[in-house]
């Protein structure tokens, strides 16, 4: 799946809306049902002290709060993870074509790495969202002869081998070994960050919660709103309760940011930025092409 996140956000409210509709049906119609019933003559005339619906929407609102930023710290802690990718990548590469010295094979050997570690980035998005392995994936893979479950923890493992055979074959000091290393060690800490956030499961009881208490204070609401026209009475009927679900509703799509949905953290993106950023530094792109490819990421 494409990025929509960055590039269409209107599909990412289409998205949102389309996960509230049969929420979005059922409150309505029971505001409009018990609106027309509250303001019936036929009946017994039912009237709900409004304090009561007022506590409940007090703690719904308490759970809320906590419930959106302990998911907002779930999908800003993902996007700095990635952002911290990116930013290794390129000392990686930058990394390795400082330490190397002159040769015939320096070339060959930086664009290895600059071409293992682009892989690194796009196999460790596909892991992340379940994917299958993308074309360009694939491609690497057969012409290496790689195979493995992990792909990502594979590539890093290569890495770590490369650098023990750069290391005897080029002389590389003690201290430029450390800092390829370190960065290396870097890049493994950031995937195993994402596996975490993306096995760690919120607690589901904490949802049905929150909404059994929305459904109970929908329930309760109209009949504490007697004294009002009936216009106006379905209307906050309806309203109140779907500003609830609609909140909660944005908690439970940030606490899950690899879920290759269009409100997820943009990996793709960033996979391609990385790659842009270290073809451009290992001299393999055309500039001018490169930046408008870049530039179409960022428009907006």
């Amino acid at each position: 799946m494409n990025d929509m996140l960055i590039k269409n956000n209107y599909k990412a409210t289409i998205f949102f809306l389309k996960g509230l509709k049969w929420q979005i049906t059922l409150i309505i119609s029971y505001a409009i049902i018990a609106s027309l019933f509250d303001h019936s003559s036929i009946g017994v005339s039912i009237n709900i002290p409004i304090t009561i619906s007022t506590v409940i929407a007090t703690m719904i609102s308490l759970l809320l709060a906590f419930r959106i930023a302990q998911s907002y710290d779930r999908w800003w802690e993902a996007r700095k993870v990635w952002g911290e990718i990116v930013n290794d990548s390129r000392t990686l590469i930058r990394q390795i074509m400082l330490f190397l010295p002159n040769s015939q094979e320096r070339k060959s050997e930086i664009k290895n790495y600059a071409d293992r570690q682009i892989i690194w980035c796009f196999s460790l998005s596909e892991l992340l969202r379940k994917q299958k392995a993308s074309k360009k994936v694939e491609q690497y893979l057969t012409s290496n002869n790689f195979q493995a479950d992990n792909i990502p923890l594979l590539l890093l493992q290569k890495h770590s081998e490369n650098l023990h055979l750069l290391t005897e074959k080029y002389s590389l000091n003690v201290n430029q070994q450390v800092q390829i290393d370190a960065t290396i060690a870097r890049l493994t800490d950031a995937m195993g960050k994402c596996e975490r956030i993306k096995n760690t499961v919120f607690p589901k009881n904490y949802s049905h919660l929150i909404h059994c208490l929305i459904y109970v204070f929908t329930t309760l609401l109209p009949f504490g709103l007697s004294d009002i026209d009936i216009i106006t009475e379905i209307l906050l009927t309806a309203l109140i309760p779907l500003m609830f679900i609609g909140f909660e509703k944005t908690a439970i799509i940030m606490q899950d940011p690899f879920e290759n949905v269009p409100t997820d953290i943009p990996m793709t993106t960033l996979s391609n930025t990385i790659e842009n950023n270290i073809n451009q530094m290992i001299g393999e792109v055309n500039h001018q092409k490169e930046n408008e490819r870049y530039g179409k990421y960022y428009k907006n």
